[in-house]
């Protein structure tokens, strides 16, 4: 699963909304994950900025005011991703927002690491029976444990993600190895969210066994709004879906390693060598391994690992330099 988020990247334009809809209904990925804020139920005047980023909004309670969507719009963002081929995933801040993203018909809900201890949500879209992934960028594992439980204790089908809350993260931040970590604790399928603003970070958790990628998209990383700088550009998410499927294809390779070179036996005979004769030697010359070279192809003479079986025989006939060496030039 290929999830590219493009949260606030829209800046309250429901037309640039739509833009990246179909922007990225040509880069292979699965989904396209929102953030459904509605201001009034998740927020307040006293609610701080994490980063001073907003030049038109007073407090965070305005930026979110300004991020809102209608019922209807949500409808239509559902039908456009669907039209194109993509899921439909968003993450709720609120009670009410689970509420109008079941109006929308909302495929999968992603829960933010900042909700995980918000049981009263939690409940919420667990009773709404979707298929629900978990992002743990701010949970301990306590945190994550009684979430995790909760949503199982509904049947629900359930993932877990592991991820840093620093925008852009660093690579010792990633934490890769948290992944396997969260597959042997919860037993569940586990992935990576990724706020690099580069494919680096993906690509590696790929091959380290992630089953689901979530990263934040943008057309240009110089656009307006908080996650920019931590995201991904159009062109680089079609680099990345082809990295990840090249990693996953070579992931399902089982062939033990004499397996794989089995089919290999004519490049290993053009590749191969033979042992020959460095200089003219005459009959009854002893064989010293300054006599010997070796030389492509295989199969013309006495393979090279068998040197030192020859060595201290004498030639039954003269060789000119560079010719081959076989047995029957040899005495027993």
């Amino acid at each position: 699963m290929i999830i590219a988020e493009i949260a606030q990247a829209h800046d309250g334009s429901i037309g640039i909304l739509h833009s990246y809809i179909d922007a990225l209904a040509d880069t292979g990925v699965n989904a396209v994950k929102f953030q459904t804020h509605i201001a009034e139920a998740e927020s307040s005047i006293h609610e701080t900025f994490r980063i001073p980023f907003s030049y038109v909004d007073k407090t965070r309670y305005d930026y979110w005011k300004r991020m809102e969507l209608t019922i209807e719009q949500w409808i239509e963002v559902k039908e456009h991703c669907h039209r194109v081929g993509l899921l439909f995933i968003s993450s709720p801040f609120s009670c009410k927002a689970v509420e109008v993203l079941e109006h929308a018909g909302v495929d999968i809900y992603k829960i933010g690491s900042g909700e995980v201890a918000n049981h009263l949500l939690l409940e919420t879209v667990a009773k709404t029976g979707k298929p629900v992934i978990v992002s743990s960028g701010m949970s301990t594992i306590e945190e994550l444990d009684i979430a995790i439980e909760l949503f199982k204790h509904f049947g629900l089908d359930v993932s877990i993600l592991q991820c840093s809350t620093t925008y852009p993260s660093n690579p010792k931040d990633w934490a890769l190895h948290t992944i396997k970590e969260f597959k042997d604790r919860y037993k569940i399928s586990a992935g990576f969210s990724d706020h690099s603003g580069g494919i680096n970070a993906c690509l590696a958790a790929t091959a380290l066994g992630a089953e689901v990628l979530e990263f934040h998209v943008v057309f240009d990383r110089r656009m307006f709004g908080p996650d920019a700088k931590a995201s991904l550009e159009i062109d680089e998410v079609k680099m990345l879906v082809s990295g990840v499927k090249e990693i996953k294809l070579s992931l399902e390779t089982t062939e033990k390693k004499n397996e794989q070179v089995a089919d290999k036996g004519d490049l290993k005979k053009i590749f191969g060598k033979s042992l020959c004769i460095n200089n003219n030697l005459a009959a009854g010359h002893v064989i010293t391994i300054g006599d010997l070279e070796a030389k492509k192809p295989a199969g013309l003479g006495i393979a090279p690992r068998d040197y030192k079986q020859i060595i201290g025989r004498k030639l039954i006939t003269a060789k000119n330099q560079w010719d081959f060496l076989t047995n029957k030039d040899l005495n027993s």
